[in-house]
Order: C-alpha cells, then sequence, then structure tokens
C-alpha cells in the first residue's frame, strides 16, 4: 500500500508512430520532471580562459550531464530498439529529439497542407441534428488540438465563439443568454459547456412531459372514442329492430289481404285469353 503523501509516478509516453501526439506529450513528462532546458539548450560548456573551469564550473557541467543521462534513459524507454537503432548519432538527449523530430514530423510544406485543411474544417464545424452537447465539444476540441500540434495559436475566446455560432437553433435562446450575460473574453471552454448542458438537461426534460402529455390526450382519445362506437352500435341496433317491426307489420298487413282475396277468389272468373276454356272459382 502507497504510503499517505505518495502518488503515482507519470507514465514515460511511448512512441507508436504518431509523432505530434507522442512529443507534446514527451515534452509535457519532460518538462515535470524540470529537463526540458536540455532540449533547448543542450549541456552548457562554460568558456576556458585558460587557467582551467573552477570548481563551481564542474559542478555545473556534471550535474547536466547526468541530468542528460537521465533523459537519454527516459527516450530509451519510450522510443522502440527497431527506431532506436536507425538514429546514428545519440551521445545526447538534443541528438535523440532532433533525429525523431527530422524523421517523423514532416517537412514544413507538409504540415502547413495539414494545418490548412484543420482550418477548413474548422470553419465548416456544425452541430448535428441530435448531436449532444457532450459529443459537439469533443468533436471541437480533437480539431482544436490537432491544429495546435501543427503550429496553430488559438486563444480561447475563438474556440467559444465558433462553438456558440455553430449550435442547432434549438439553443439560440441559451447562446444568446450567454452573449448577453457573460464576457467572452474571460468566459472559459468549461463554465460554457456547463451552461449549455443544464439547458440541453431542460430541453429534454420538457421534451419527455410533453410525449407523455400526448400520450394521455391520445389515451383518452381513443377511449372516447371506443364510448362513441358504442353509442353508434346501440342507435343502429334500434333502428334494426325498428325495421324489423315495421317488416312484421307488411307481413301481418300482406297476409290479411291474401286471406281478403282468398274470401272474394269465389266470385271471381278466371279468363283464358290463349283458349276458349274459362274457370271460376265457385265449384
Amino acid at each position: 500500500m502507497a504510503a499517505e503523501g505518495s502518488f503515482v509516478q507519470p507514465a514515460i509516453p511511448k512512441f507508436d508512430g504518431h509523432y505530434d501526439h507522442w512529443s507534446m506529450l514527451m515534452e509535457n513528462f519532460l518538462r515535470s520532471k524540470e529537463f526540458w532546458s536540455l532540449f533547448e539548450e543542450g549541456i552548457p560548456v562554460p568558456e576556458d580562459d585558460g587557467s582551467g573551469l573552477t570548481a563551481a564550473q564542474k559542478k555545473t557541467v556534471e550535474d547536466q550531464k547526468l541530468k542528460d543521462l537521465k533523459v537519454k534513459n527516459y527516450l530509451f524507454q519510450a522510443i522502440d530498439r527497431n527506431i532506436m537503432e536507425t538514429i546514428l548519432v545519440k551521445d545526447t538527449a538534443k541528438q535523440i529529439w532532433d533525429s525523431m523530430k527530422l524523421k517523423y514530423q514532416g517537412s514544413t510544406r507538409v504540415k502547413r497542407a495539414q494545418l490548412q485543411a484543420l482550418r477548413r474544417t474548422f470553419e465548416v464545424l456544425q452541430m448535428k441534428e441530435g448531436e449532444g452537447v457532450d459529443e459537439y465539444f469533443a468533436r471541437t476540441l480533437t480539431i482544436v488540438n490537432k491544429m495546435k500540434i501543427h503550429g496553430e495559436k488559438m486563444d480561447q475566446v475563438v474556440i467559444i465563439e465558433k462553438i456558440l455560432r455553430s449550435m442547432t437553433p434549438k439553443f439560440d435562446y441559451v447562446v444568446c443568454s450567454v452573449e448577453e450575460s457573460n464576457n467572452l473574453d474571460t468566459l472559459t471552454i468549461d463554465e460554457l459547456q456547463s451552461s449549455l448542458l443544464v439547458h440541453e438537461q431542460r430541453m429534454k426534460g420538457h421534451e419527455q412531459s410533453n410525449e407523455e402529455q400526448a400520450l394521455k390526450v391520445t389515451y383518452e382519445d381513443r377511449a372516447g372514442g371506443r364510448g362513441r362506437g358504442r353509442g353508434t352500435w346501440e342507435k343502429a341496433a334500434n333502428y334494426a329492430e325498428a325495421d324489423a317491426e315495421a317488416d312484421k307489420e307488411e307481413e301481418v298487413l300482406l297476409m290479411a289481404h291474401v286471406e281478403l282475396n282468398d274470401a272474394k277468389r269465389e266470385g271471381a272468373w278466371f279468363l283464358d285469353s290463349g283458349c276458349s276454356n274459362h274457370m271460376s272459382g265457385n265449384k
């Protein structure tokens, strides 16, 4: 178990072929160890006036050489053996670093072309419909970080202004609120993201309430429709019953008519126009 007050030592960044990303991590690692001056100035060599170096000067040189050995050890651990074997001059950490930069960073022309492409991507960047605030910020900052790696110097206010003018229309209200109530020159990206997240959560809450209300109305409409259906069915049944009664009345009247005719049939003659025989109903 680690002793109280101790902290985990940062891991040495391993070179994975992506030089820009690796060099950024490695530079930060070396700066945290206070070794970066070796890459900017190298090992200082005091001027010898002929009388030899003083004890203090010798001590300074020895300390710098010891630091350089430590940095070389970090680089040996970070860079694969197959790559390290291609570096011919590696007497100092700076020589190893400069060789890696020359091999993997690419030419200035290529870097400039890559930066121009990233600038175009940043300019046309827009939040997508249905995209969340966290997703859009991550997508935007990924492009920004790549631009910085390629040498672009971008103030935070530029990023904030870009995000505000590229949000979807449903964020118009909160964008106006942020612009009116904040000084964009001092507003941080984290503060902006927090404000937009709060607004997004409120919108989701309203949308959920509206959906629940719509479902309730739909259910009530359907329930009312079933009631109206039953009423209609009862009316139809009444009409059918009335029609049946009317049919029965007609049937009674028809039977009465037939019976009446039967009563009169005895006195009636049935004439046959096709022959000379005529018939009577009375035997």
